[in-house]
């Protein structure tokens, strides 16, 4: 049984196909998409127990959407964990206050992805 349902926001296919490799292989099912329309469209559809989500996104940016997802019913317990290339304290700060649950910066590492998620989807 898959330790949880993870829905991805990534625009870079190399960052997406990083973070769905890595989130498979520790165990975890995984839903892609490449834009914030994108993912409050599948969100209305369908439960996850996190959201991993780019800042920088066509349209919306990450921090907008994440904010957003924090002020609807159905979206606020979901924990977001914001993983960008924005590695300034300023940045991380910004995105805790946007209502995310952790924020991890690129390149990622897999161990610190994984030991994030695990503390976050119980």
């Amino acid at each position: 049984m898959a330790k949880g349902n993870v829905l991805i926001v990534e625009d870079s296919p190399t960052e997406a196909t990083i973070l769905t490799d890595c989130l498979k292989k520790s165990g975890y099912d995984v839903l892609n998409v490449t834009t914030a329309e994108a993912a409050k469209a599948i969100l209305v559809q369908q439960n996850f127990d996190a959201i991993l989500m780019d800042v920088v996104l066509p349209g919306q940016s990450g921090y907008s959407l994440c904010r957003e997802l924090k002020n609807q019913e159905n979206t606020a317990n979901i924990p977001i964990i914001i993983c960008s290339s924005k590695s300034e304290k300023i940045d991380q700060k910004w995105g805790m206050k946007q209502g995310a649950s952790a924020y991890v910066t690129k390149p990622v590492d897999r161990e610190e992805l994984v030991a994030t998620l695990e503390k976050l989807v119980v």
